[in-house]
């Protein structure tokens, strides 16, 4: 079996080689990077499964070198993990924001990180392995499982990795109420812990961009797709 690259980028060089010691010894493929543009110039050549990003870096920091990486077709369903030494609500929205996928706060703690990048390598493959030829059709929204883009209004728009499962999933079932817990479940896998915010901020990012009428919200309890939606 293949084994799963990551990129570890950090501008701490103790921080890279813990990381690059311990997962190679779970018998990762790795390669680190210490700044932005390094990171990008490897991604390019290594194509990752997987990349833990510092946030705060010099030259590129976390946030853009994870908006450059997004644009380029070949790192849409990467899986992007930051990791962030402040406390504040703003580098953890601003790297949904640009298409992040999980956080990890610092100080790290290798044990609780090793799991977690398990548990999203195994969710990927999981989503990977889904039947990719299914359509669906709600109104003026049609959504392409094969090539992960949705159409409104005759406009197509791609969407991020998890912006695109959470529709997918609410669309499943017009009118049924998901409740937070089982998006987070299907979406990120019931091992992941994610903030309490990351949900609201991929609903609110969705909302953004298909329009209000669409996603409705049953307060307290979860989130479904409008069945009535024309």
């Amino acid at each position: 079996m293949e084994r799963h690259k990551i990129l570890i980028v950090d501008d701490e060089k103790d921080v890279l080689e813990i990381l690059e010691y311990n997962f190679k010894n779970e018998n990762y493929n790795v390669r680190i990077a210490s700044d932005g543009e390094e990171a990008i110039k490897i991604a390019k050549d290594f194509l990752p499964d997987l990349i833990i990003l510092d946030v705060m870096m010099p030259k590129i920091d976390g946030i853009e070198t994870c908006r450059l990486l997004r644009e380029y077709p070949e790192f849409q369903n990467t899986i992007i993990v930051f990791l962030t030494a402040r406390g504040e609500d703003y580098s953890v929205i601003a790297g949904f924001d640009v298409g992040a996928d999980d956080y990890v706060n610092k100080p790290i703690r290798i044990r609780t990180l090793l799991a977690r990048i398990k548990s999203l390598l195994k969710r990927k493959q999981f989503v990977n392995k889904k039947d990719d030829t299914e359509q669906i059709v709600l109104g003026k929204l049609t959504i392409y499982f094969d090539r992960r883009v949705i159409q409104i209004d005759s406009k197509e728009i791609i969407l991020p990795k998890k912006e695109f499962q959470i529709l997918a999933l609410l669309i499943s079932k017009p009118g049924k109420v998901f409740t937070r817990t089982a998006i987070y479940d299907e979406v990120w896998g019931s091992n992941v812990i994610v903030g309490d915010r990351t949900l609201d901020v991929h609903i609110r990012k969705l909302r953004e961009k298909i329009g209000d009428d669409i996603i409705l919200t049953s307060r307290g309890v979860g989130f479904s797709i409008n069945p009535n939606y024309k």
